[in-house]
């Protein structure tokens, strides 16, 4: 079978379910998109790899890279390979010297280390047929862009732009991230506009 490239176009909180949160993967090239509810803790872990937030100790995703080069093996792509019951299925693809192994993951995960190990990510044809949806020119947000279902105004609008980027790193030492990623949209919210 032939794989599909993929790209993560953007995440947002879910409206369908409370907790929970949207990433969406686009066929790269393509109006195609693959639209996968995960977790907060997952979310969390995708978000701080997409901004290349580095927190004072290793998170989950972190350490497991950190480990797998301590042993020589490298993550060289992740394929979503089933579409099973409205759960996605994928493979971490690994190499150790000269053997390529497939390892079992949640779609969260694999992406997460995909996104630390900067590997590609494909799917087959059949799951965008049976998973995927086709936007509209006018509807596809542009690559990279993580789509936030805030409000203009939350907790942190008052603030000064310095006084949140002190805030900002206070909370990535404290490693409140998601503290740190809604005073981090507010800075970029705001550098925007200027």
């Amino acid at each position: 079978m032939n794989k599909i490239a993929l790209e993560i176009v953007g995440m947002s909180y879910s409206q369908s379910q409370s907790g929970s949160y949207a990433l969406i993967l686009g066929e790269s090239g393509g109006k195609r998109r693959l639209p996968i509810i995960i977790g907060g803790f997952e979310a969390q872990a995708i978000a701080l790899g997409l901004e290349k937030i580095q927190p004072s100790r290793p998170m989950t995703h972190d350490l497991l890279k950190n480990m797998l080069f301590f042993y020589g093996i490298e993550v060289i792509e992740v394929i979503i390979h089933k579409f099973n019951e409205g759960v996605f299925h994928a493979l971490l693809v690994c190499r150790q010297d000269d053997e390529i192994s497939e390892i079992d993951a949640r779609t969260s995960d694999a992406v997460a280390i995909a996104i630390r190990f900067e590997c590609p990510i494909y799917t087959y044809q059949h799951i965008l047929t049976e998973a995927g949806i086709t936007l509209e020119a006018s509807e596809d947000p542009s690559p990279d862009t993580i789509i936030e279902d805030e409000p203009e105004e939350n907790e942190f609008s008052e603030y000064l732009l310095t006084e949140l980027e002190t805030m900002l790193q206070q909370a990535i030492e404290q490693e409140e991230f998601e503290k740190a990623s809604l005073i981090r949209d507010e800075i970029q919210k705001r550098k925007k506009k200027f």
